[in-house]
């Protein structure tokens, strides 16, 4: 997938946080939604390019075409609306790698925008009814690794999710990757079609615990809950060592076997091979 990050600063730790949280809303998976985002981590004063408190967003999409629209949508929705922010590229800057963002929005300055370079980079100034809006003009992308997951194996749903929380608290902590579903965990787990025509995937029959003896189950003996953890990262080694911390963080009371969604391949040319990563 292609991926962006986007730096967003606000006067305050708080502001940061909602606009981080707002730009990222509705943005689990491609299967439905425009990106896959979420925060990658909050930033302090000295690591802003405004000396103001933010927070580092990662964004991915299949190709750069869409993950330009969807930011300059989301951008543009829910930053340039937001109190007292700014907005700017958190990446490299790469020839033919790029996304025209603040390039996008001047517009809505309707005429009264106007730009600044500074060290090759250029900023664009909007005005706004509380001052300016600052965003840079173009952002930087990679092709970064998405869908990476494993699965959690529980006797229970509340040891289950105390298990996944675990998982999430110590993949928070490695840069490079975020984990898009709601608090970093998911519950519904999906498989590649469906019965119906129209659906390009549906439940994960198989690891769905109220279904054992309607299907061909994956579940062992005990186990009453699943939950999955999915992983969108800059770059495979961060992917890989996500899933690694991930997992020794999840085996904790009540947790009977960890697994992964295995698509044969149909979902990409990178492969994670649990074994292989923990050995």
């Amino acid at each position: 997938m292609t991926a962006a990050r986007l730096i967003v600063t606000a006067a305050t730790p708080t502001w940061a946080l909602t606009a981080g949280q707002v730009v990222t809303g509705y943005a689990s998976s491609v299967i439905g939604c425009d990106v896959e985002a979420a925060i990658e981590r909050t930033l302090n004063e000295a690591e802003t390019v405004d000396g103001r408190p933010g927070v580092s967003v990662l964004m991915f999409a299949f190709n750069r075409d869409a993950l330009q629209k969807a930011v300059v949508s989301r951008v543009g929705q829910c930053i340039l609306t937001c109190p007292t922010t700014a907005c700017y590229n958190g990446l490299a800057i790469v020839k033919d790698k790029t996304i025209k963002i603040g390039g996008a929005l001047r517009f809505f300055g309707d005429g009264h925008q106007f730009s600044k370079k500074l060290e090759s980079r250029r900023y664009w100034r909007i005005p706004v009814m509380d001052g300016e809006f600052t965003c840079e003009d173009v952002f930087g992308t990679v092709k970064g690794v998405g869908g990476g997951n494993f699965l959690i194996l529980a006797a229970s749903q509340a040891e289950g999710l105390a298990a996944a929380e675990s998982a999430v608290a110590a993949i928070r902590k490695i840069p490079g990757v975020i984990l898009p579903f709601p608090g970093g965990i998911v519950r519904s787990g999906s498989k590649v079609g469906s019965k119906y025509k129209k659906l390009r995937a549906s439940t994960n029959d198989a690891y769905c615990p109220t279904l054992r003896g309607a299907v061909k189950s994956a579940l062992p003996d005990g186990v009453n809950a699943v939950y999955e953890l999915v992983l969108d990262g800059l770059d495979q080694a961060a992917v890989e060592e996500a899933t690694r911390v991930g997992i020794r963080a999840a085996c904790i009371a009540g947790v009977l076997g960890i697994t992964a969604g295995n698509y044969g391949g149909n979902l990409g040319p990178v492969h994670l091979y649990l074994h292989k990563l923990l050995g």
